[in-house]
């Protein structure tokens, strides 16, 4: 490989989100890859740097370019660059376009389990959550559309937020799929928001199709959120964009994410965009092979050693989700436990909805040292625990 991702980079004492913890933990919860960027992104970030004067920063056409170039070639779909707006990041832009494109009071639908972020913006701009779980029948997540069109089919009920592909449960949405939900919002007159973050993070030989690809529906009806940040682990740097085909949606949004100052680039945002978009892929590929090791050793391992967990079978995201139904208690109670008795921190499965109350949402995107480590403590620890949970009956 090119590419070292064996290599373990101590991130502690550099105010990182994930690795402040306690010493002696080892953080897997948080949607964040323990890998350095791409050197090609690493290169053009320091000679930005070297320049050492960070203004106030505009798009240039490279910026759109990129961006167009990457999904025609990657998701076969082509962007116009009228259709583009530059923005912070991706949730600042959900939070935007809820307090924008619905009223106060409104609803706003999510399927559960879902990143947690999507409650809170909900909730925090004065919208209600509307949940439409996803049905999961031990092995894997499909949609019941029944019982999607009746939350739909509300008139209080203004917009769906869909995640493709699907965190935590690491669903692509196929192309059925999306235009069958394409029909029911635009039969109901509900927008779509959706967040494709995850998007360029599938399974070697898997692809991702954008919403607004599926149909002119689709296209018409929909605020799509894209951004570089989740597949080169570029966070920090603030850079993601907006597309909206419909050009009364993109005017909202361009309106609202000036309103809410979210459209200004950071010195460092186009650059690193554009790096990552023209020079990222052969590291990306290379990132994809890797990872997906890591998912399939997590899931045969708790096969052979810790069969009381079991790892859901997914096609996207460095995110496992992990079954512990079988186990006493909820996935909080669990992941409690483990953190307090091994150090591992994982994500509890209940903050994705009520549905997700018997999982455990783990992130595999370090290197493998680090699996193998998390896996020895999850093994010592649910044993313990089970130990524990049998002595109160």
């Amino acid at each position: 490989m090119r590419y070292n991702f064996d290599v373990r980079t101590d991130r502690r004492g550099t105010n990182s989100l994930k690795w402040d913890v306690t010493e002696g933990e080892l953080p897997m919860w948080v949607a964040d890859m323990d890998f350095q960027t791409a050197p090609e992104i690493k290169e053009a970030i320091l000679k930005r740097a070297e320049h050492g004067i960070f203004g106030y920063t505009v798009i240039p056409d490279e910026w759109y370019h990129a961006y167009i170039q990457w999904w025609e070639k990657r998701h076969d779909f082509r962007m116009e660059k009228e259709w583009m707006i530059f923005t912070t990041g991706v949730m600042p832009a959900v939070s935007s376009a809820v307090r924008k494109l619905t009223g106060v009071g409104e609803n706003v639908l999510i399927q559960t389990p879902v990143y947690n972020m999507f409650f809170q913006v909900i909730a925090n701009n004065g919208r209600n959550v509307v949940e439409a779980p996803l049905k999961y029948d031990g092995e894997n997540y499909h949609i019941d559309f029944g019982e999607l069109e009746k939350k739909l089919s509300n008139p209080q009920t203004t917009m769906m937020i869909l995640c493709n592909p699907h965190n935590p449960v690491g669903k692509i949405w196929d192309r059925e799929t999306l235009a069958e939900i394409g029909e029911l919002c635009c039969r109901h007159h509900v927008t779509v928001l959706s967040d494709e973050i995850h998007c360029d993070l599938t399974a070697p030989g898997w692809g991702y199709i954008p919403f607004a690809s599926v149909s002119d529906t689709c296209r018409d009806i929909s605020v799509t959120c894209i951004a570089p940040t989740k597949t080169f682990n570029l966070a920090g740097i603030h850079t993601a964009a907006v597309v909206a085909a419909d050009e009364v949606l993109r005017h909202k949004m361009r309106q609202t994410l000036n309103t809410d100052e979210a459209s200004e680039p950071n010195a460092f945002a186009v650059d690193a965009a554009v790096a990552a978009f023209t020079r990222g892929e052969p590291w990306l590929d290379e990132l994809r092979e890797y990872i997906w090791e890591n998912k399939r050793m997590v899931s045969e391992f708790l096969a052979a050693h810790v069969s009381e967990i079991k790892a859901v079978p997914s096609k996207a995201t460095y995110l496992i989700w992990l079954d512990c139904g079988c186990l006493v208690g909820t996935g909080r109670e669990i992941g409690r436990y483990l953190r307090e008795k091994t150090g591992l921190y994982l994500s509890g499965g209940s903050q994705y909805g009520k549905c997700g109350e018997d999982f455990l949402r783990m992130n595999v995107a370090c290197p493998r040292s680090q699996v193998e480590e998390a896996l020895g403590r999850m093994q010592e620890g649910i044993a313990a625990y089970t130990q524990w949970a049998g002595s109160l009956c």
